[in-house]
């Protein structure tokens, strides 16, 4: 019996070829801590119908290609919102202030500091 695989496409750039990243936890045995281990598997897909980010089904196959043991059974789930179909808003630019000179802004606001400094020491 073929072997069969649930993961998430992580890939689809190359044609009627999906990147399929497995993640397990697993336990180390002397420490007991938990840690992820990753695994990628290429599987072929014929109608290059599985998108970044579905949950897929692959199962184990002949060899197809150099690195291609697996191909897609079928998709399990689709993101709710995929990475390429969101859309950025701009965010507008502040108003310009009166002066436009940062550095000016900058030596305006220490000399302000430096008067404010003499004048707490000579409070003391």
């Amino acid at each position: 019996m073929a072997k069969t695989i649930i993961g998430l496409v992580s890939s689809n750039k190359t044609d009627k070829t999906i990147v399929v990243t497995v993640r397990t936890r697993k336990t180390h045995p002397l420490y007991r801590k938990q840690y992820s281990v990753s695994r990628k598997f290429m599987a072929h897909d014929e109608k290059n119908e599985a998108g970044l980010g579905d949950k897929v089904s692959i199962v184990e196959t002949r060899p197809l290609s150099a690195r291609k043991r697996y191909t897609l059974e079928r998709i399990i789930e689709k993101p709710a919102i995929r990475e390429e179909d969101k859309t950025y808003q701009t965010v507008e630019a502040k108003p310009a202030s009166k002066s436009h000179d940062k550095a000016a802004d900058d030596a305006q606001d220490v000399s302000v500091d430096v008067d404010k400094a003499k004048t707490m020491g000579a409070a003391k």
